[in-house]
C-alpha cells in the first residue's frame, strides 16, 4: 500500500518534491497547498494531475495522509498545521523538510560532502550542548545575558578560562538565535597554521597550492545565513586577523588563489582565554579587530569561583559518564563531593568531567568514593589561587583518624586486635586506616 503524503508549500522546494515523489510507485501525492496558484510545485502538480488548492486547511480536513511535509518555513503555519492534522497522520518540516528538499535537488557529491561534514561538526558538539547553569550569581546573570543577545545579529565576544564552557555558551546562543536552523560552524583557530587557517576559512582555487586539486568552499560560505564560532581568536595570526577583520566590515570573502569575492551573511560568535587587551599592547592583537568583535562580552568565571555549583555539576557529569561506560554508578560520596569542593580545579569544567568519568571506572560499588578520586584531588592540602595553600576539610580529617589509630595502638599495646576492640570498628577496618595513613603497628 502506497504511502499518502500532502505537500504545502509549492515553491522551489515543493517542486523538487513533486518530482522526486510521483515517480515513485510507493507513495501517492493526496494534493499540493501554495497560496499562490503560479507557484512551480502548483504548475507542476497540475500538469500531472494531481489535487492542488489553494486552502491547505481544507487539504488537510478532506484528504486521509500518511505524512505531511511543509516546505513553507513558516513557524506559524506550521503550528496550525499540528493542530489540524488528523490523528495518526506525521508531519515533517523545518529543517528536515529543507534537508530533504536540498538532496533531492543538489544530488552533487561536493553538496553532499558539505553537508556531511557540517552535519560531522555538529554531532560533535551535541553531547555537549547543555549550558548548566546552577546557583552562582554571576551564571544566573550570564543566563539573562545569553537570553538577551541570542535573538539579535551581533557579534559576541566570549572571554573565560580553558574548560569554562565557552563553545556551550556558544551553542546556546546560536540555539536560541533566529539562525537557529542553520549551520553553526566550530572552528579551533590554535588548531591550524596561518595557511591552513586561511584556506579553512575562506576556501581556495583549484591549484591555488600543491595538492589543491578541486575548488573547496571555506566555512564562511558553509555556514552562510547561521552562525561561525571563532574559538580560540586570541591565537590567530596577524595576516589571517586583517582578511577576517575585512569580511567583517563587508561581508565578503575571497578564497585562496581566485580574483572574484563573494557576498556571505555569518553571525560570528568568538571565544578566547588569553587577555586580549595585553595582547593589543603587545602587537600580537589588531585593535581594530577586537573593537570589531567585542561588541557583547560575556566573562564565564573559573569553576573554583563556583564552587556551590560542584554538586549539580558532578551530579550532571555522573549521569554522562554511566551512559558512556554502561556502569550502574548511582551517587557520589559526601567525603568525595566535600574534596570536590575543596579542589581549586585548574582545568574547570573540563577536569571536573574527565574527573568524575575516571572515578565511575575505577568504582566496584554503586558510590564513587574519596579512593576513587585522583590523589592530587584527595590531596590533604589544597591550592587555591586567590588565597594561596590552604588547610582542607580531608585535612582535618586525616589529623583526626592518624590521631585515634595511634592512640588506640599505644594503648592496646601495638596489638591490632586489641586497638580494633578499643576503637569499637572491625579489625580489618583499622588495618586500612593504617594503610591509610602509612602507620605501622609496633608492639611495645
Amino acid at each position: 500500500m502506497a504511502t499518502r503524503i500532502i505537500i504545502i508549500g509549492a515553491g522551489r522546494g515543493g517542486r523538487v518534491l513533486v518530482e522526486l515523489f510521483h515517480k515513485d510507485p510507493t507513495i501517492e501525492i493526496a494534493g499540493v497547498a501554495d497560496k499562490d496558484e503560479g507557484a512551480p510545485g502548483i504548475v507542476l502538480a497540475r500538469e500531472l494531475g494531481l489535487r492542488v488548492t489553494a486552502n491547505y486547511r481544507e487539504l488537510l480536513t478532506a484528504e486521509a495522509a500518511d505524512l505531511v511535509i511543509d516546505v513553507t518555513g513558516d513557524p506559524g503555519l506550521a503550528r496550525e498545521i499540528y493542530r489540524l492534522k488528523p490523528e495518526g497522520t506525521e508531519v515533517v518540516g523545518g529543517n528536515t523538510a529543507r534537508f530533504i528538499t536540498e538532496f533531492a535537488g543538489n544530488r552533487n557529491k561536493e553538496f553532499l560532502e558539505d553537508r556531511y561534514q557540517l552535519a560531522l561538526r555538529e554531532l560533535e558538539g551535541r553531547a555537549d550542548s547543555e549550558f548548566i547553569i546552577g546557583n552562582n550569581p554571576k551564571m544566573k546573570e550570564i543566563s539573562g545575558l545569553i537570553a538577551k543577545v541570542a535573538p539579535t545579529p551581533t557579534t559576541v565576544m566570549i572571554r573565560g578560562e580553558s574548560g569554562t564552557g565557552k563553545e556551550l555558551v556558544a551553542r546556546a546562543i546560536h540555539r536560541h538565535s533566529t539562525r537557529s536552523n542553520q549551520p553553526l560552524v566550530t572552528l579551533n583557530c590554535t588548531a591550524l597554521s596561518p595557511a591552513l587557517l586561511e584556506s579553512e576559512l575562506f576556501g581556495y582555487k583549484r591549484g591555488a597550492f600543491t595538492g589543491a586539486y578541486t575548488d573547496s568552499k571555506g566555512l564562511f560560505e558553509k555556514a552562510s545565513g547561521g552562525t561561525m564560532f571563532l574559538d580560540e581568536i586570541g591565537d590567530m595570526s596577524l595576516e589571517i586577523q586583517a582578511k577576517l577583520l575585512r569580511t567583517l566590515q563587508t561581508g565578503e570573502i575571497r578564497a585562496v588563489g581566485d580574483i572574484h569575492t563573494r557576498t556571505v551573511s555569518v553571525r560570528i560568535i568568538c571565544a578566547t582565554n588569553r587577555n586580549l587587551e595585553t595582547a593589543i599592547r603587545e602587537g600580537s592583537f589588531r585593535e581594530d579587530l577586537f573593537y570589531r568583535i567585542n561588541t557583547f562580552s560575556i566573562t564565564l568565571p573559573p569553576l573554583r569561583e563556583r564552587i556551590e555549583d560542584i554538586p549539580f555539576l558532578a551530579e550532571y557529569f555522573l549521569q554522562r559518564a554511566r551512559a558512556k561506560v554502561n556502569k550502574r554508578v548511582e551517587s557520589i560520596s559526601q567525603e568525595a563531593l566535600a574534596m570536590l569542593k575543596n579542589y581549586s580545579w585548574p582545568g574547570n569544567l573540563r577536569e571536573l568531567e574527565n574527573i568524575i568519568e575516571r572515578a565511575v571506572v575505577l568504582t566496584l560499588s554503586s558510590a564513587i568514593e574519596p579512593e576513587h578520586l585522583p590523589l592530587h584531588v584527595q590531596d590533604i592540602v589544597s591550592f587555591n589561587p586567590t588565597r594561596g595553600f590552604k588547610p582542607s576539610k580531608a585535612e582535618a580529617i586525616g589529623h583526626f583518624e592518624r590521631d585515634a589509630l595511634s592512640s588506640y595502638l599505644l594503648e592496646a599495646g601495638g596489638n591490632v586486635s586489641r586497638a580494633a576492640k578499643l576503637a569499637k570498628i572491625p579489625r580489618r577496618t583499622f588495618h586500612r586506616l593504617m594503610a591509610k595513613h602509612k602507620i605501622v603497628a609496633r608492639p611495645s
